[in-house]
């Protein structure tokens, strides 16, 4: 079996298949590791945390009508060559259903009809705020989503490398 991650420049459609294989073949391993439990554990509810900031401040619904009738493009096609396949697994293990190919060929891999279909996401996709939604928001009204998505990528990077440092083992 081929633990070694594929490189960022590895289409999406080969780390997607290296993140299954990596899981079929070790999830018992990883779920097995106590610290990738409990680090799965407070990921899960940062991404909670950090996803009702943004609904609360009405984020999610302006980005859903810019898609709709703006066009978009925060979502663009190529973002996803941005992640990596330990990010992949990550989703797996959190219960996220990787797709076998893009919904809308000019987006991004990973978006679907009701936004993202990953459940942990790039740093990137997290802290992005265009210029259209920060001339909306007081900085103060935002400070507590900046908190939220901080604690967010910190457990992410966390787990992140608990899992590169348990597989290189």
């Amino acid at each position: 079996m081929n633990l070694h991650e594929p490189s960022l420049e590895t289409p999406v459609e080969q780390k997607i298949a290296w993140a299954r294989d990596v899981l079929d073949r070790r999830k018992q391993i990883l779920l097995g590791d106590e610290r990738i439990a409990e680090e799965l554990s407070t990921l899960k509810q940062a991404i909670l945390r950090s996803r009702e900031a943004m609904t609360r401040a009405g984020i999610d619904e302006i980005c859903r009508a810019c898609e709709v009738h703006e066009g978009g493009s925060c979502c663009g096609a190529g973002i996803e060559n941005r992640y990596d396949g330990i990010l992949l697994l990550i989703n797996q293990l959190l219960g996220a259903e990787l797709p076998i190919e893009a919904l809308l060929p000019s987006s991004c891999y990973f978006l679907g009809h009701e936004g993202c279909r990953l459940i942990a996401r790039h740093v990137i996709c997290i802290n992005y705020l265009c210029s259209k939604l920060t001339r909306q928001f007081e900085p103060a009204r935002l400070s507590t989503l900046r908190e939220m998505e901080g604690r967010e990528v910190e457990a992410l990077f966390l787990l992140h490398e608990r899992i590169r440092l348990l597989l290189k083992g």
